[in-house]
């Protein structure tokens, strides 16, 4: 097998019964394989659905929507929250709607002094449920903006198109396997129901770099790749790992990077994996380093929020390194374990390219933090960054 056919994956056994009674169940090595197909997949944006505001009191901004609709014939509103109230009118929980347009509306029929409004919109993807319930005895839904600015109130919400199309996705192949232990014994054995197995990702050495995904095996055939070599089907029940992880693999494919910045090669997809990958491959045994020290923060590829990320872990943890890929994950590593302990020095090179590319202040619904917000933050928590 040459260098350009060596195992890229290796494929574990999965024991159900061994993690259920809290033991590691990934035990034996199955198979190492050299690729697959439909590994990586993204996932799909929320499917648009209309919906009806029923008993609408509005406010705000979508009152001003409304009335574009009405002359228009729809109107962009922007993010909305839904926030559930209780029997007593106080808020249970929040259901989030993006990209909202308002297409129209009509008089209720249980109130004409109330509207129904039919707007279209996608359903973010921290929703708590598929729907949101309205309580027995609820007085409704208070309309919110992204920044709890009031939009109104409604009686319920309507689903006016509930048959969206369901799209499956297509199973994993594992191309080229050369199979081990108990999986060989079944093939050989002619058995069907092959178990359970999770995937892993391996760099030339050997080592493991990431999981990619787990599953159940449900196939195999011959491999056109070797003699004895044999094609897996994979039926996966976790994500799938995105299609910017595969670029990312490859830069890891010698192991832990020694290179700084080599996440700059990468989108902004690309850069959130690498902070994934960054994470399976922390180091936990090293020991933070003393309060005071001095970190110099090289700037020069902060272009967005994930190379923030990126380059605080390297500049904490060396090349490769992670230090929180949000600013709740940073707040997290500042309190120890993670490198380092406050109060330190950040000195941040290159400054004004944030400066330039993360913007000062606000200018969408959602966004990621602004430079002059990630600054708060770090002052907030006892790091002193000076720029440079």
């Amino acid at each position: 097998m040459g260098d350009t056919e060596r195992p890229k994956y290796v494929l574990l056994s999965y024991d159900a019964e061994a993690e259920f009674n809290g033991e590691d169940g990934y035990e034996e090595t199955w198979a190492s394989c050299t690729d697959t197909e439909n590994l990586f997949g993204d996932p799909s944006p929320p499917p648009r659905g209309i919906y009806e505001l029923l008993g609408c009191a509005p406010e705000g901004e979508l009152e001003t929507a409304l009335t574009r609709a009405r002359a228009d014939g729809s109107a962009p509103l922007g993010f909305l929250v839904l926030e559930i109230l209780g029997t007593r009118g106080e808020p249970v929980y929040e259901w989030y709607l993006e990209d909202v347009r308002v297409l129209g509306d009509r008089p209720c029929p249980r109130d004409l002094s109330l509207r129904d409004i039919v707007i279209e919109a996608s359903q973010h993807a921290d929703n708590p449920s598929d729907y949101p319930q309205r309580r027995p005895l609820s007085r409704g839904f208070r309309l919110l903006g992204p920044e709890g600015e009031p939009r109104g109130s409604c009686r319920d919400l309507a689903p006016l198109d509930d048959d969206l199309p369901d799209h499956a996705e297509p199973p994993v192949r594992l191309l080229g396997c050369a199979t081990r232990g108990a999986l060989r014994a079944a093939l050989n054995a002619g058995e069907e129901d092959l178990g359970h197995a999770k995937l892993l990702r391996v760099d030339a050495q050997g080592g493991t770099v990431q999981a990619a995904v787990e599953g159940e095996l449900t196939a195999w055939i011959p491999s056109a790749r070797g003699r004895g070599l044999v094609d897996l089907t994979l039926e996966p029940w976790s994500d799938r790992p995105p299609t910017a992880a595969e670029r990312v693999w490859e830069l890891w494919d010698r192991g832990r990077p020694t290179e700084p910045n080599l996440w700059a090669r990468c989108g902004t997809a690309g850069r959130r994996f690498w902070l994934d990958t960054a994470l399976a491959n922390q180091d936990w045994a090293k020991p933070d380093a003393a309060p005071g020290t001095t970190y110099h923060l090289d700037g020069r590829h902060i272009t967005d929020d994930q190379a923030f990320y990126c380059a605080l872990g390297e500049t904490v943890n060396g090349p490769g390194g992670y230090f929180g890929r949000c600013l709740d994950a940073v707040g997290d590593a500042l309190c120890g374990n993670f490198g380092a302990t406050t109060p330190f020095t950040l000195i941040w090179h290159d400054a004004h390219i944030a400066r330039e590319c993360l913007g000062l202040s606000p200018r969408v619904d959602i966004r990621p933090e602004t430079f002059e917000e990630l600054l708060a933050f770090l002052a907030e928590r006892r790091v002193d960054a000076r720029l440079a």
